[in-house]
């Protein structure tokens, strides 16, 4: 079997504020040395996908610069391969993706030309850990056209920032209401689907030209009665980071917790990314670090506890960090104190300078001299 995987990754998130005003979602920073579309894009390889798409739109230079040429997904090949997927100007049209049928529409060409039988299409904003392989399997017995993937979510989560759906005994979806004001379940569609390439084709062809430029509320919806579409329950760690800056901030909290760190990169393959050449963290005498992440490339001469520590930072003596996240290249200077805040990349607090987010987390766009 022959899968066409398409990652949708063109997305802004004002919801994320400063942290994206320079790069797409899909290019946040996770996890010490991560991306965000590295899971999306693991999954997919580590399911035998060879073939993948990355539609991607608003500030795209920093996913891309990241992406390369897929070499660190073994996707630098000549069967198959990774696709940059830019909208683009033509005689047919000059628009922007205009949502996610849309952009798929708009590169037709590498379903068209492509030896691939179906199509998973994903969000590269997404962090999880999944064999797909399930969900083909799941696909085939009960004889679906589309499968997307749900799960029940708890009270971490708000619902109202979700498509809510309800399924039948058997899995099939009867009803999909997006980002209700009052949710009457508990079980979201997590932005993935499954679908036959050629059903796919037709079904874009179909709604596109017309104005549909969403593919779930435009195009799966309103077929629900036509189309045998079905609810693959996922029962792992899996959250959108785009939905808020908390959502983005508790996400990287969350790899703090030795059972999410285990499901997230020991189980259903690695997680690939695109490495540097840096040597080990270097902890000095005075150095105190507790329940951390440190990531390559730091010294750390202050105390950090229960913080995310990304590459090359730099924590000089006597300096606090506590409940924070500290992205690369950012230096905290001597006697400064950083606690419940987040800090974009090649950041500087200077001497004696407290950063304290009481009720709410700071957040401070990248190169912030504080």
């Amino acid at each position: 079997m022959k899968v066409l995987g398409l990652i949708l990754a063109g997305g802004k998130s004002d919801q994320l504020g400063v942290l994206t005003s320079k790069r797409a979602s899909a290019a946040m920073p996770v996890f010490g040395k991560y991306r965000a579309i590295d899971f999306t894009l693991s999954n997919m390889v580590n399911s035998g996908i060879i073939k993948v798409g990355v539609l991607t739109q608003y500030n795209p230079r920093s996913l891309m610069d990241h992406l390369g040429s897929g070499k660190e997904w073994d996707l630098d090949r000549k069967t198959g391969g990774l696709f940059i997927l830019q909208p683009y100007i033509s005689p047919e049209g000059s628009y922007w993706y205009r949502g996610t049928a849309d952009a798929i529409y708009q590169n037709m060409t590498l379903l068209r030309r492509g030896e691939e039988d179906f199509v998973l299409i994903g969000s590269g904003d997404h962090i999880y850990k999944i064999n797909f392989g399930d969900v083909f399997r799941f696909h085939f017995q009960k004889g679906a056209d589309v499968t997307l993937i749900v799960k029940d979510l708890d009270e971490s989560y708000d619902l109202t920032k979700y498509g809510i759906v309800d399924m039948d005994e058997d899995g099939r979806i009867y009803k999909i209401e997006e980002k209700p004001e009052n949710p009457q379940g508990r079980t979201a569609f997590l932005g993935i689907y499954f679908i036959n390439k050629y059903l796919l084709m037709d079904l874009l062809y179909s709604f596109v030209p017309g104005g549909a430029t969403d593919l779930l509320l435009d195009v799966i919806i309103p077929n629900l009665n036509k189309l045998k579409v079905y609810g693959y329950k996922f029962n792992g760690y899996w959250r959108n980071i785009k939905k808020s800056v908390y959502e983005y901030y508790r996400t990287n909290m969350d790899i703090l917790n030795e059972s999410v760190r285990d499901e997230l990169f020991y189980k259903n393959g690695k997680v690939y990314t695109k490495l540097k050449d840096l040597p080990p963290p270097k902890f000095t005498g005075t150095a105190a670090v507790e329940n951390s992440l440190i990531s390559d490339g730091t010294i750390i001469t202050g105390r950090v506890r229960n913080s995310v520590i990304f590459r090359g930072v730099k924590i000089r003596a006597g300096a606090v960090v506590e409940n924070s996240i500290i992205m690369e290249s950012t230096v905290i200077e001597e006697g400064a104190v950083v606690y419940n805040a987040v800090l974009d990349k090649e950041s500087v607090v200077r001497e004696e300078k407290k950063v304290i987010g009481d009720k709410e987390i700071l957040v401070f766009e990248k190169r912030a001299v504080i």
